[in-house]
């Protein structure tokens, strides 16, 4: 079993026993976060929803993202990330959603944002956490790393769940 596959199977375990579900929102990743949670037999208890949303058009009609935030910070943005994450919470009523958007190359870096600069949210209730990551390599690799960043996220939060009911 690879990495992670690794991590998808113990986000389920975690997940199942919060009774929770997670959603995904993405961009770069173009699904692969939802697929690596699919992979994981039984993953229905658990994976509510996936939005593939590479376009803004469909990042505002899918998520609900506010179309404005596209010409003030740009798609790659905490804004934009964080709003992904409420809009597939929101859609799917899944306690836990992640979202992505970055620059996985090998073209449309700029300088304020190379290739390989990648944002992240994990939303969980009612609240959202966001970081910028840059994640070295092509294309594909920027893209697993991404993947992986995701999943660690949300076994951290759901670790997070789970310390705090005790």
């Amino acid at each position: 079993m690879d990495d992670i596959t690794e991590l998808a199977a113990e986000l389920g375990r975690r997940l199942q026993l919060l009774n929770a579900h997670v959603t995904t929102a993405e961009s770069c990743t173009g699904g692969g976060i939802a697929e690596a949670i699919t992979r994981i037999p039984g993953s229905s208890a658990w994976f509510e929803a996936g939005f593939v949303t590479y376009s803004n058009r469909q990042k505002t009609q899918q998520l609900g993202v506010p179309d404005e935030l596209f010409e003030k910070v740009g798609a790659v943005s905490r804004e934009v990330v964080e709003a992904m994450a409420r809009g597939a919470q929101q859609k799917s009523l899944a306690r836990f959603a992640v979202a992505v958007s970055g620059v996985a190359g090998p073209d449309g870096g700029s300088p304020s944002k190379p290739v390989g600069t990648v944002w992240l949210a994990w939303a969980v209730g009612e609240t959202v956490f966001s970081v910028q990551k840059f994640f070295p390599g092509n294309r594909d690799e920027v893209r697993r790393q991404t993947v992986k960043a995701a999943l660690d996220g949300l076994l951290q939060h759901a670790a997070g769940e789970i310390s705090n009911q005790g």
